[in-house]
């Protein structure tokens, strides 16, 4: 049977706009559980915005790796697509605030739906095209990871920027 990527990706779309919907409420809904935080989003931060687009994406990466083995293109194709969509997050906010103001939660959520379609278009057709070389997959797997793991910090330990920033609270992450 011939496994279609594009089907993937449709499927990783789905999964991640889903999975990162719950992980906005996740922590919330636990009570502010300490072993929630790390992958939900603990304020309205862009930053924790982007952490909802992360970790769906990384964990339907690792599995669809199992299906598609035999791609070395895979993790930097992964990584370009990842990298896309958590980058459109912030420069469509910041670009949108500076120009109008303020921009309403339903702009907010188009926001992470477009950047999560943006990623899996870019991944798509980066996996069809196979122009990314291949021969050190491991660098870009090692990329998303350091790039989970700068989320997991940052929920704890953030930087005092504006992206860290929760604008209704004005505070930084969480406290452990």
């Amino acid at each position: 049977m011939k496994r279609d990527i594009s089907l993937w990706q449709l499927g990783g779309f789905g999964i991640t706009a889903a999975g990162g919907t719950l992980l906005h409420f996740l922590y919330d809904w636990t009570g502010e559980a300490l072993l929630c935080a790390p992958f939900s989003g603990v304020n309205e931060s862009i930053w924790e915005h982007m952490k909802l687009l992360y970790f769906p994406m990384a964990a339907f990466a690792c599995i669809q790796r199992c299906a598609f083995p035999e791609r070395e293109n895979f993790w930097p194709a992964k990584l370009c697509g990842m990298a896309a969509g958590l980058l459109f997050i912030p420069i469509t906010f910041y670009t949108y605030n500076g120009a109008v103001g303020k921009s309403p939660d339903w702009l907010n959520i188009g926001i992470y739906f477009a950047a999560a379609a943006l990623a899996f278009l870019l991944e798509t057709r980066l996996f069809r095209k196979g122009t990314l070389p291949g021969r050190r997959p491991w660098l870009a797997a090692a990329a998303i990871a350091l790039i989970g793991a700068l989320f997991v910090l940052f929920t704890f330990v953030p930087p005092k920027l504006p992206l860290f920033r929760d604008p209704l609270t004005g505070t930084y992450g969480r406290k452990i």
